[in-house]
């Protein structure tokens, strides 16, 4: 299986190809989707989209790891990081057997 990435290239084609806006606007189109879906995850720490899924921020407290070579101890900082959780939709589209 060869690995294929989706790019905001890719995606500003299909909306100039399938919805006939300019490229410059389904570029526009695209960045404010992707901004709205960031602030509204640092704001408030969840975004819920339909039929898609979930995406969570969520606090890693800081820790003590290793380094499995030197098996030095190295603290690692606290963070955020974002999880996603597939709606029940996702994973049925998913799991299709006709969808190979």
């Amino acid at each position: 299986m060869t690995r294929v990435n989706l790019t905001k290239k890719d995606l500003i084609n299909s909306i100039y190809m399938q919805i006939g806006f300019s490229k410059h606007v389904a570029e526009i189109l695209i960045d404010e989707f992707f901004s709205l879906i960031l602030l509204n995850l640092k704001d408030e720490k969840i975004v819920k989209l339909s039929n898609f899924g979930t995406f969570l921020l969520r606090v890693k407290n800081a820790r003590i790891g290793r380094n499995p070579k030197t098996r030095e101890k190295k603290e690692i900082s606290k963070r955020n990081v974002v999880l996603f959780k597939p709606s029940k939709e996702f994973k049925i589209f998913i799991n299709l057997k006709n969808n190979e």
